[in-house]
């Protein structure tokens, strides 16, 4: 038995079906562009973790407010 019922047999017949209507060059091109992509994929995972040059490190820069705290006097009361 294979994967879910599917022997061995079976699956290499579906492998060459599939070499036959795509072609070896093909197959290849599509092994190695999916390679690339998984390379990139673990490449931009491990600079997201701390894993950045210093010079890379930019800080969040936000709006700051240059404000004094001021004493709220009540109103004088007029008699």
């Amino acid at each position: 038995m294979g994967f879910g019922g599917i022997s061995i047999w079976q699956l290499l017949i579906i492998l060459l079906i599939v070499v036959m209507l795509f072609g070896t060059k093909r197959l290849k091109g599509l092994g190695s562009d999916l390679g690339d992509a998984i390379k990139g994929f673990r490449k931009s995972m491990d600079n997201g973790e701390g894993e950045k040059p210093a010079a890379a490190v930019e800080e969040p820069k936000g709006q700051t407010f240059d404000a004094q705290v001021r004493k709220v006097e009540e109103p004088a009361k007029k008699d």
